[in-house]
């Protein structure tokens, strides 16, 4: 803990600033690095998704053109 944040919390104290409070504000900080990357593994996916359905569809009006075309 630094200094400052040691006088901060003194000063709480000296506030009647409950310790609870305290601890529950430093949890709250944290982050889950394990939620982070799924988060991000979950739009890649849903990225690649996307973009196969796109090209799909471009692919196929190209095909479809080229077919009419043809004739």
């Amino acid at each position: 803990m630094s200094r400052e944040q040691s006088i901060i919390n003194n000063v709480e104290t000296a506030r009647g600033v409950t310790v609870s409070r305290r601890n529950h504000s430093k949890t709250a900080d944290r982050v889950d690095i394990n939620k982070l990357m799924s988060k991000v593994r979950e739009e890649e996916k849903k990225q690649k998704k996307e973009n196969l359905v796109f090209f799909g569809l471009i692919s196929s009006v190209i095909i479809i053109s080229g077919i009419i075309a043809s004739l």
